[in-house]
């Protein structure tokens, strides 16, 4: 970013809500940040009252006067929410229909009467990766435990073998590819095309789920050469059911808004004409909230209707979908509301004062910053919400290639070193039967293999494209 793009960005922006300088701001941004993790780590805090915390004790230390620094915090999150609260939704609306109408089950047996042997770790991957993808990660670990445990039993493999690739595959959906929550905050707050954002994304992410997942699993394997323990598999969904949805209409829902953004970015790319009809046409369908729609409206017909979903079925399971979120949006909301009171400050243009002079790469630098966040919080969204909010600014002159790329880096950095403050992390152990150093050298590793790598590819794109 040159001087006169930094003096441009600033002449438009509004000005701050405190006077403080750069010292006070950074002593603001570190305390702020300090409060949210203690009071997730030491307190157990929830993080939306934590983040809220967080926001008020920046502003103030900032010298913000309280009236302004709640309407920012409140601004941002009534931002974010309107932003991405209904893309959530909608994603986990499709998710419970995939679950409950059998078609994830339908996913996962038909690839694995496919795969066997040397295959089976990357069929794991494929498995995660496509009922991951409209799946928040918990969820995705609940429905895939009971298929990770009965291939490791019945096909006598190493629980790592087959574990790792399914935690990669379902990690790296998490991080990298909208409509997870943390991917579509980090679009929002950038403001980057979420078609060019998933299509690198999907480039990104096939060769570190690749190596973090397969690859890595050989050496845990021998690292940690566990069977699949003995605990009671849980019933699945489809079970119960007479019927359930076919593998290929289950897989066609599943990648349905993949399809439509991606058809958007490319159209963009082909005709590059606002007024053309085509593209307005493809700027329609291919936006998150349509596409989404789309999924899960169709979704009601090929997942619900094949399952002998009644009405009143269909809707308990689209009531029971939402019921979980409550918690995400709101993290996810206060994540914005911090993000907006970092900027209100100043702190963006903080950072574009101090980092133009700097030789270290924007892209470095979110990844950075969402590592240490990461670390600290243990969360991923918490990490990436964070420092989407304190790199937006570096944002504004980029192109919308190298803005996607600035998202895809703030998630590989947000998937860093899973460790004791994070809920996944005890999620795995116990699901797998591990000890603590065990998880740490399977699950956490795996993680920051996946973050690193991802991060690296990220790096190198900015560079060449």
């Amino acid at each position: 970013m040159t001087r006169l793009s930094v003096e441009m960005l600033a002449a438009d922006a509004p000005p701050p809500i405190t006077s403080a300088g750069h010292a006070q701001l950074g002593i603001a941004v570190l305390a702020g940040i300090a409060v949210i993790v203690l009071l997730i780590t030491k307190f157990k805090l929830h993080a939306f009252l934590s983040l809220t915390i967080g926001s008020l004790v920046l502003g103030a230390i900032a010298g913000a006067p309280l009236d302004k620094a709640i309407t920012s915090f409140t601004t941002g999150l009534g931002s974010t929410v309107a932003g991405v609260g209904v893309l959530i939704a909608l994603g986990a609306i499709l998710g419970k229909l995939l679950a409950d109408s059998g078609g994830a089950d339908q996913l996962v047996d038909t690839i694995l009467a496919k795969a066997g042997g040397r295959a089976m770790p990357w069929a794991m991957v494929l498995i995660a990766s496509v009922v991951g993808l409209p799946l928040f990660f918990e969820i995705g670990i609940v429905l895939l435990i009971p298929v990770v445990l009965m291939v490791a039993k019945r096909g006598n493999y190493s629980l790592m073998r087959i574990g790792i690739p399914a935690l990669a595959g379902l990690s790296v959906m998490h991080g990298l590819i909208p409509p997870h929550p943390g991917p579509l905050v980090a679009i929002d707050a950038v403001k980057a095309n979420l078609g060019v954002t998933l299509a690198l994304g999907i480039l990104v992410a096939i060769p570190s789920v690749i190596i973090a997942g397969p690859l890595f699993s050989k050496v845990a394997s021998r690292w940690v050469d566990v069977p699949a323990p003995d605990r009671m598999i849980p019933q699945r969904a489809s079970d119960e059911l007479e019927r359930r949805p076919s593998f290929g209409a289950t897989l066609a829902t599943v990648l349905l808004p993949v399809v439509l953004m991606l058809a958007k970015a490319l159209v963009d790319i082909v005709i590059d004409d606002p007024a053309n009809l085509t593209q307005r046409v493809f700027d329609v369908i291919g936006s998150p909230l349509i596409a989404l729609l789309a999924a899960v409206i169709v979704g009601m017909f090929t997942l619900g209707r094949p399952a002998g979903f009644s009405k009143d079925r269909l809707t308990s399971t689209v009531e029971k979908g939402l019921m979980p979120i409550a918690g995400i949006m709101l993290i996810v909301g206060a994540g914005g509301g911090f993000k907006q009171t970092l900027i209100d400050c100043g702190v963006g243009q903080m950072i574009l004062d101090i980092s133009k002079d700097w030789s270290i790469s924007a892209v470095l630098l979110a990844w950075l910053i969402a590592v240490v966040i990461r670390l600290a919080t243990g969360s991923a969204t918490v990490a990436t919400v964070s420092a989407a909010g304190l790199v937006a600014p570096l944002a504004a002159d980029m192109s919308t290639t190298h803005s996607a790329l600035l998202v895809l880096a703030i998630g590989a950095g947000s998937l860093f070193f899973s460790h004791v403050n994070d809920a996944g992390f005890w999620l795995v152990k116990e699901y797998f039967g591990l000890n603590v150093g065990q998880t740490i050298k399977t699950w956490s590793l795996m993680e920051t293999i996946l973050s690193v790598v991802a991060g690296a590819l990220v790096l190198v794109l900015s560079l060449i494209i």
